[in-house]
């Protein structure tokens, strides 16, 4: 987001240049329509502004590229056009690179969009290459589209038809990453006017006048009517977009900044949110926590306006669950938002787990959770140990161990008692848990764990080593667990990012184990599902 001395530096000639900005690529997108074939023109023959902190000025002929996409969807024209755009490199002494598209499958899009993907995936391609021979940041390299004020207001106006929000809304950016539009405060007339006084023809798309598309109707129905009121429409909707991509774009960084705030678990295919701090968000930027956090998640998921509120109405009520595009899970519980790819739900062992419950993990495992009461006058240190050395529970220094020598051999059953105090229950809510059967009291529904895979950075302090920290990687190195097996070892914690509780059929952490002074415990036993 720009300062008003970045923003309005270009006019005092205050912008910084960018590193390699004299020599880099620069990647002309041309289908030989008047508006591509005019910034073809314009770029050999004059200035233009690119971005790079120099303002509008030429542009070297050895770093100007010519990309051509031939969508193949209007037979012998789509042949034309690539012939003319051809003869107009040769003309201008430009290299070209041609790629060739299909539409066979749509995946779901219309085709325009699908199209529009096919160009910047090809440009994309086309930038490596050139970066890889030019020895040159990719930052530095600059892909040009021929978008225009005209271009500008008819998305405007067909995103406004089939409704958006401020980024919808603020249409064509002039500039996003390395792809800049320098075209974008010209309209279409203006640019045929110019190639007409040089005397330069163009291609026609007889498909633009064909009113059953969007664009098109909005073009010919749209625009001409608005214009009758306004006859500089284009620059001053043009304008009403900066404002909009400006303000969205303050908005999305506040939310960015919010949502690391708010995030306590991250990694691939799980992004788990605090609720009460999402809960307390404005709107405004609760909208866009959620839509940047799915789009950490799947950045093709295409999120509607119902998503995000049916999302936020689970937030608010504290619970609640919805499928949202591409499969992925949103579920509000227990104080977070936890939202999940569908490969996350197979790849992960994530969620929280309730005393009673079980949960089902992902290596064909169960982990079990139960409260139970130390009778009267027993060891809770003794019976800890008797019951992760039950059959089927492994060696173990402690309550719950390590795998015997000669590497990691998970058990079929491991348990493991933790002393319920350490985790923060009060004794007679536990009692009253256990007692109360199905109907859990309301004060009591707490007794949980979350349970998920090992992370980087884990710490926690293994039993036997006297409250002293250890990585949990270095643990289950010691431990001889396969680097392949360690993201199927079930780690369990207080909460999300919380304090590791129990390393599953591995180590039970020293701060949680049972003392002389135990009285309730939380019994967890991992065992196969079979």
């Amino acid at each position: 987001m720009p300062t008003v001395s970045q923003h309005f530096g270009k006019r005092g000639g205050a912008a910084t240049q960018v590193d390699g900005a004299g020599s880099a690529p620069v990647v002309l997108m041309v289908s030989g329509g008047a508006d591509s074939t005019a910034l073809l023109v314009m770029a050999c023959t004059g200035t233009l502004d690119i971005a790079d902190g120099r303002g509008p000025a030429r542009i070297a002929r050895e770093r100007l590229h010519v990309l051509h996409v031939n969508h193949h969807l209007r037979g012998a024209a789509s042949d034309g056009d690539e012939a003319f755009v051809r003869s107009l490199c040769e003309r201008y002494g430009l290299p070209l690179c041609v790629e060739h598209a299909s539409f066979t499958e749509l995946g779901g899009q219309n085709l325009e969009a699908a199209a529009r993907e096919v160009r910047y995936r090809a440009a994309r391609r086309y930038v490596h290459e050139l970066c890889r021979e030019a020895g040159c940041p990719r930052s530095a390299v600059r892909i040009l589209t021929a978008h225009t004020a005209s271009d500008r207001a008819e998305t405007f106006f067909m995103n406004a038809i089939r409704g958006a929000g401020p980024a919808g809304l603020s249409s064509i950016p002039r500039r996003r990453n390395i792809i800049v539009r320098p075209l974008i405060d010209a309209t279409h007339d203006e640019l045929c006017r110019y190639l007409a006084v040089a005397g330069i023809s163009w291609r026609e798309d007889e498909s633009n006048r064909d009113t059953s598309y969007l664009r098109n109707f909005v073009r010919h129905e749209v625009m001409p009517l608005a214009a009758e009121r306004n006859g500089n429409l284009a620059r001053t909707v043009g304008a009403t977009c900066d404002i909009l991509g400006d303000e969205d774009a303050f908005l999305t960084h506040l939310a960015a900044t919010a949502l690391r705030a708010c995030t306590r678990r991250e990694e691939e295919g799980l992004v788990v949110l605090d609720g009460a701090r999402l809960a307390a968000a404005e709107v405004a930027i609760a909208r866009r926590m959620v839509r940047l956090a799915v789009r950490a998640l799947d950045a093709d998921a295409r999120l509607e306006m119902r998503h995000v509120e049916a999302v936020l109405a689970c937030v608010a009520a504290g619970e609640g669950s919805l499928t949202l595009p591409d499969g992925i899970d949103a579920r509000m519980e227990f104080g977070t938002l936890t939202l999940r790819t569908a490969g996350g739900r197979e790849a992960l062992a994530a969620g929280w787990l309730v005393a009673p419950g079980r949960m089902a993990l992902a290596n064909e495992m169960v982990l079990a959770a139960e409260v139970v009461r130390v009778p009267a006058g027993t060891d809770a240190v003794a019976l800890a140990r008797e019951a992760a050395l039950a059959p089927g529970a492994p060696e173990a220094p402690g309550q719950s161990g390590s795998a015997a020598e000669g590497g990691h051999s998970p058990a079929r059953r491991s348990v493991a008692l933790i002393d319920a105090a350490a985790l923060g229950y009060a004794e007679r809510d536990l009692i009253r848990l256990k007692e109360a059967g199905p109907g859990l009291p309301a004060e009591v529904r707490g007794a949980r764990l979350w349970v998920d895979a090992p992370a980087p950075g884990d710490l926690m302090c293994p039993l036997g080593m006297q409250g002293r920290s250890k990585k949990l990687s270095d643990l289950l190195g010691e431990e001889r667990v396969p680097v392949a097996e360690r993201p199927l070892v079930p780690v369990v914690r207080t909460a999300p990012g919380g304090a590791i509780v129990w390393a599953a059929g591995v180590r039970l952490d020293d701060r949680f184990k049972c003392t002389a002074s135990t009285r309730i415990a939380v019994k967890l036993t991992l065992e196969r599902a079979w």
